[in-house]
């Protein structure tokens, strides 16, 4: 099983890895893409102003900025270290010990719009690059991406079963067929439903812990269900699709 989250906006600064060696990467088939957005993003950072259109930065946020123009020559974190936020403070991956640990790390993987699939442990420096950014003179990155990205995908479900927490705009870089995904629903006292917003990437943190973590190897939707149960957790099948249920 591989549970496959979202970036987040927010990455932790520094690291105490070597820099950037794309050839060190998982997913060897994304390296061609993944070199020309580094190279891309790193000229697009000597223009400023153009960097925080294609961004969507704010003058306040020109550190983001000064991250791309060193992604080969700053120190790299693992992966689901760099990534910060809601989801990665209920996944809590630095408080797992031993056997728990080793599977959650075999277990994670991230979606990311400057280097498509990643691996928990691969290597990373921090960078600015949304799903829904637009490089100047250049296709879409959904367009870029789902070429080479949507092969890759399908060899994983080949193998073993996805469950897709990304959010939207991240899944559109790469759909893939038979992935479990997961909505998070509040319910209220009359019995009416709404979509969860910030506290969703919460919900989905804790269901990713609780299956990184688990003993079972679950295969379909029903097994996953059952290990977010376990959890504590309300979830209702819709089809291949899971539904986890909060109070609002």
């Amino acid at each position: 099983m591989i549970v496959l989250l979202p970036p987040s906006e927010t990455k932790r600064s520094g690291g105490d890895g070597p820099p950037l060696r794309l050839d060190q990467l998982s997913f060897p088939a994304l390296n061609e893409l993944r070199a020309e957005l580094v190279a891309e993003l790193g000229a697009l950072s000597a223009d400023v102003a153009a960097s925080r259109r294609a961004l969507g930065l704010t003058v306040k946020q020109d550190a983001e900025i000064e991250r791309n123009a060193t992604l080969t020559s700053t120190p790299t974190l693992p992966a689901i270290d760099r990534y910060t936020g809601v989801l990665y403070d209920a996944l809590d991956i630095d408080s797992l010990r031993g056997a728990a640990a080793a599977r959650a790390r075999a277990r994670l993987a991230v979606g990311s719009a400057l280097f498509g699939l990643l691996r928990a442990d691969d290597a990373v420096p921090p960078y600015r690059l949304s799903a829904g950014s637009k490089l100047p003179d250049r296709p879409t990155l959904a367009a870029r991406w789902r070429p080479v990205l949507e092969p890759v995908l399908a060899e994983i479900a080949a193998q073993e079963l996805i469950v897709d927490l990304r959010s939207g705009s991240y899944a559109g870089l790469g759909r893939v067929s038979g992935a479990v995904r997961v909505n998070v629903l509040a319910e209220h006292p009359d019995g009416h439903r709404t979509v969860v917003s910030h506290f969703n990437k919460a919900h989905k943190g804790k269901l990713a812990r609780a299956l990184a973590t688990s003993k079972a190897e679950p295969d379909d939707a029903a097994k996953v269900a059952t290990v977010a149960r376990r959890a504590g957790m309300q979830v209702e099948r819709e089809g291949d699709d899971l539904v986890v249920v909060v109070p609002a």
